[in-house]
C-alpha cells in the first residue's frame, strides 16, 4: 500500500498511484469559526492545523524567506481600529485589516521606475542570499521537513516568484505599462530576482534537507482573463519560469505552479517551461477542470478543481453531485488528480459541508 508520500510523488512524476491524493486551504478565519461548530482546537483555543486534522497527503515545510530589498522593513503609514496602511521593505504601502483576513488594497508604490529600482533597491538583492537564508530559517525549515516526513507525508518547499513580487513592488498599473513600454526594466528586475532565488533555495535544499517537491506561488489571471496577454507573458516572465523550472529539476524536485484566476489560455506556455503540476482550477474565474484533463491531463498533475460554491450551498445532494462528477471526470480522463478545492475555503463553508464533502471524496478516491 502506498503511503501518502508515494502516492503525490506516483501522481507528479507520471507513475501508477493507487488514489487520487487529497488537500486543501481552509482561510484561518473558517478554521475559528469552524471551532464553534465542533471543530477541534489547542489549550489555548487555536484551530487544530488542517493538515494534522484531514490528515492532508501533502504538507508545505517552508522555503520561505524575505523577498524584499531592504529586510525587516515595516512602515506604519496609517490606522484606525479597523485597518492598518504599511509600507514594505519594496516601498509599496498596502491597506490590510486588522481583524479578519483578505487580500491587501493597493495604495502607493515607490518602485515607479527604472531609476528608482536601480538606485534605491536592486542593490540590496545582489549577492543577499546569506540575508535572507539565515541559520533560523534552515533550521526551522529543517524541522518542519523532519515532522512531515515523519508522519509519512509528501513535503514541499514554497515561495511567490517573480510576477508576485513584482505585483507587490511596482503595482499593477506601472507593472503593466512597463511590460510593455520598457521590457529591458522587467526582465531587469526578473533577473535579479532569478538568481536571489535560485541561490536561496540552493542554501535551503543543500542545508535544510531535500524536499519531496515545489510550489511556487504565482497568481497570473482574474475572471476570464489573464492579466496580461498571453504573447507577453511568453516573452517577459515565462523564460525565468522555465530557467527556475530547469534549477529545480537539477534537484530532481517536481514543481507545482499555483495561480489563482482564470489559466486555459496560457496552459501550453505552463507545460512548455516544465511544470510537472498545476493549482487550483479556479471553477469562479472560467476554469474547466475536466476540459483541462481532458487536453492536458497527460502532461499535468491537476490539483483542486472542486468548485468551493457548492460547499457553501450547505446541501449534501448538490456537494455529492459535484464531487463525484470532478473525482469521476478526472478518473474516466486519466488524469493525475489531486482532490480539493478550486480556491480556498472561505467562512461561508461550514465544517459539517466540508466534512461530508471529504467522506464523499474519500469513497470515489480509489483509482
Amino acid at each position: 500500500m502506498q503511503s501518502p508520500r508515494d502516492v503525490v510523488d506516483a501522481l507528479l512524476r507520471r507513475q501508477p498511484a493507487e488514489r487520487v491524493a487529497f488537500t486543501d486551504s481552509p482561510w484561518s478565519d473558517t478554521l475559528r469559526d469552524w471551532v464553534k461548530q465542533g471543530y477541534p482546537a489547542d489549550d489555548k483555543g487555536n484551530p487544530v492545523a488542517p493538515v494534522e486534522h484531514f490528515n492532508f497527503d501533502l504538507a508545505g515545510c517552508g522555503g520561505w524567506f524575505d523577498w524584499q530589498p531592504l529586510l525587516g522593513v515595516s512602515e506604519l503609514v496609517e490606522e484606525t481600529a479597523e485597518w492598518s496602511v504599511r509600507r514594505n521593505g519594496a516601498g509599496a504601502a498596502l491597506k490590510y485589516w486588522k481583524n479578519k483576513s483578505g487580500t491587501p488594497e493597493h495604495i502607493d508604490f515607490r518602485m515607479n521606475s527604472r531609476a528608482v529600482w536601480e538606485r534605491d533597491y536592486r542593490p540590496h538583492l545582489v549577492g543577499t542570499a546569506g540575508q535572507r537564508v539565515t541559520e533560523q530559517v534552515l533550521e526551522n525549515t529543517r524541522k518542519a521537513l523532519e515532522d512531515q516526513r515523519r508522519k509519512g507525508r509528501w513535503a514541499h518547499y514554497g515561495h511567490m516568484f517573480i510576477w508576485e513580487c513584482m505585483r507587490a513592488s511596482l503595482g499593477d498599473l506601472c507593472l503593466y505599462e512597463s511590460m510593455v513600454v520598457e521590457p529591458d526594466w522587467i526582465h531587469d528586475y526578473c533577473r535579479v530576482y532569478t538568481d536571489l532565488y535560485k541561490e536561496c533555495f540552493r542554501r535551503l535544499i543543500e542545508q535544510s534537507g531535500k524536499p519531496d517537491g515545489i510550489w511556487l506561488y504565482e497568481d497570473l489571471g482574474y475572471r476570464d482573463r489573464t492579466f496580461c496577454a498571453p504573447a507577453v507573458y511568453r516573452d517577459v516572465i515565462f523564460p525565468y519560469y522555465t530557467e527556475m523550472v530547469e534549477f529545480f529539476h537539477g534537484y530532481d524536485l517536481p514543481v507545482v505552479l499555483h495561480t489563482c484566476g482564470f489559466t486555459e489560455s496560457i496552459l501550453d506556455l505552463v507545460v512548455a517551461a516544465g511544470f510537472d503540476g498545476l493549482n487550483p482550477m479556479e471553477v469562479k474565474a472560467g476554469n474547466r477542470p475536466l476540459w483541462i484533463a481532458e487536453h492536458y491531463g497527460d502532461r499535468l498533475c491537476l490539483i483542486g478543481g472542486l468548485d468551493e460554491r457548492l460547499l457553501e450551498t450547505g446541501d449534501r445532494a448538490v456537494i455529492r453531485r459535484g464531487v463525484t462528477e470532478l473525482v469521476e471526470g478526472m478518473k474516466a480522463r486519466g488524469a493525475r488528480f489531486v482532490y480539493a478545492s478550486d480556491h480556498s475555503i472561505s467562512t461561508n463553508v461550514t465544517y459539517d459541508s466540508f466534512r461530508f464533502a471529504v467522506d464523499v471524496y474519500r469513497e470515489h478516491m480509489r483509482y
